[in-house]
């Protein structure tokens, strides 16, 4: 056998598992969603009918969809920049303190990191709640609603998905900081360079591969923020206020039995995550980047 497909023998394994996974699941996702598909066609009480681009059409011409998509794209932009922000600050601090306030920082983070969405957003809850949270106590807010405005409770889940998230950037970036030549910070440093510029200057520019997969992945996971909005605005706020394209998909498709137009929500998200990724590699291949 020709030595040229050895290296494929080792990844068809994990290409049969991905292609179970990931590659049928988006088959049937970009098929339904050229289809009506309703609760009547599920129960086998109308046939299923051809809509080509209808469920797309109806989408796009929905007022409702471009605001929720707005939205999506400012939180989830919101989300990333912040994770990003007190991940990396984190990192750098790691590199500054002893053993033992870096492990104890270390396990409260990867504690946050380690908390299921649910429990982690019922807890958020409770502690913002209006009648016996302590937040609104320390605060002396009295009994405020943080959930009831639209900026207050995406501001609150906003707090959440950022607690829930920056264990992953902190852990990763701490990483790349430790692979960094000690000559080099050292140098840095005696040239004067204050801790803001040895980051800006010296260790995001070594950093930068890792600042992109941290970038990218936290892109993907603030872009598709499902259990939190639902669980901590109740579905989405009131009227819909708090909605983003995936609480927005699931009431379409299961609240609303429509899952053609569900779907065709899906591939939207999906088509726009992709956009995003394959345009931000572009132009760090572009800058002479190798990832």
């Amino acid at each position: 056998m020709s030595g040229g497909w050895t290296p494929w023998l080792y990844l068809a394994p994990a290409l049969v598992v991905l292609g179970g996974l990931l590659v049928y699941p988006i088959h049937q996702l970009g098929l339904i969603s050229f289809f009506q598909y309703t609760q009547a066609q599920v129960s086998g009480g109308e046939p299923t009918t051809f809509e080509g681009f209808g469920n797309y059409a109806e989408l796009f011409g929905d007022p409702q969809f471009w605001q929720v998509l707005l939205a999506t794209v400012l939180f989830a932009a919101a989300c990333v920049l912040s994770t990003l922000a007190v991940g990396c600050a984190l990192a750098v601090l790691l590199t500054r303190v002893r053993a033992l306030p870096r492990l104890a920082l270390m396990l409260a983070a990867l504690g946050a990191w380690a908390t299921p969405a649910v429990t982690g957003s019922t807890v958020w809850l409770f502690l913002f709640d209006p009648d016996f949270g302590p937040v609104n106590r320390m605060l002396g807010l009295g009994d405020h609603s943080w959930t009831y405005g639209r900026l207050s409770a995406f501001f609150l889940v906003l707090l959440e998905v950022v607690w829930c998230s920056f264990p992953f950037v902190m852990v990763t970036v701490y990483a790349g900081i430790r692979a960094v030549p000690g000559e080099v910070l050292e140098a840095a440093s005696l040239d004067g360079a204050s801790q803001w510029r040895v980051w800006r200057s010296v260790l995001a520019p070594m950093l930068r591969p890792i600042l992109v997969v941290v970038t990218i992945q936290s892109v993907i996971w603030d872009f598709k923020v499902f259990t939190q909005i639902y669980v901590m605005t109740n579905g989405g706020g009131i009227a819909g206020q708090n909605l983003v394209l995936n609480v927005y998909a699931y009431q379409q498709a299961f609240a609303s039995s429509q899952y053609g137009l569900g779907s065709a929500i899906g591939v939207v998200m999906l088509l726009i995550l992709l956009a995003v990724t394959l345009v931000y590699l572009r132009l760090l291949r572009r800058q002479g980047e190798e990832l």
